[in-house]
């Protein structure tokens, strides 16, 4: 192995645990809260009625719990790494909008009631996560489950 590809599977290796850390923290302060605040939070986008805000609410902070879990752990970590890219650009569209059309949002939700930036703010940062998850979908299989179950 040479230097290069040694600093490229580190890099990968951090940018999975840095995107898993993110979702798992997500998902356990939205998931530890009453689904209700979350759900509140989801209909201020206005794209989904109340009752299906509430079941995205009590659906959202479990897959992003897994999908850090399972990204931490290396599990499917392609796999894994394209989901949570996947649920970024979700993320990405429901910001945008509420952003083009003016939309009072006070609280995107992203960390539960544990507080909020701005929409910018918010945008920016998922931005940064993303790249980080198109790196560890490229780079991200260092130390991971899924290398170890390879080499037997």
């Amino acid at each position: 192995m040479n230097g290069r590809t040694g600093i490229k599977g580190t890099a990968g290796l951090l940018a999975r645990l840095a995107v898993a850390g993110v979702f798992i923290y997500a998902g356990v302060t939205k998931a530890l809260a009453p689904a209700e605040e979350f759900g509140y939070a989801i209909e201020g986008y206005r794209v989904l009625s109340p009752h299906l805000s509430l079941v995205a609410a009590h659906l959202v902070p479990w897959l992003e719990l897994y999908t850090g879990l399972l990204l931490a752990a290396g599990i499917f970590t392609r796999l894994s790494a394209a989901f949570a890219a996947a649920m970024l650009i979700l993320f990405e569209a429901l910001l945008g909008q509420a952003w083009l059309r003016h939309l009072p949002i006070t609280s995107c939700g992203c960390f539960g009631s544990s507080g909020s930036n701005s929409i910018t703010r918010e945008f920016l940062q998922n931005l940064v996560l993303l790249a980080l998850a198109a790196a560890a979908f490229r780079r991200g299989g260092a130390f991971s489950a899924d290398h170890a179950a390879d080499k037997k």
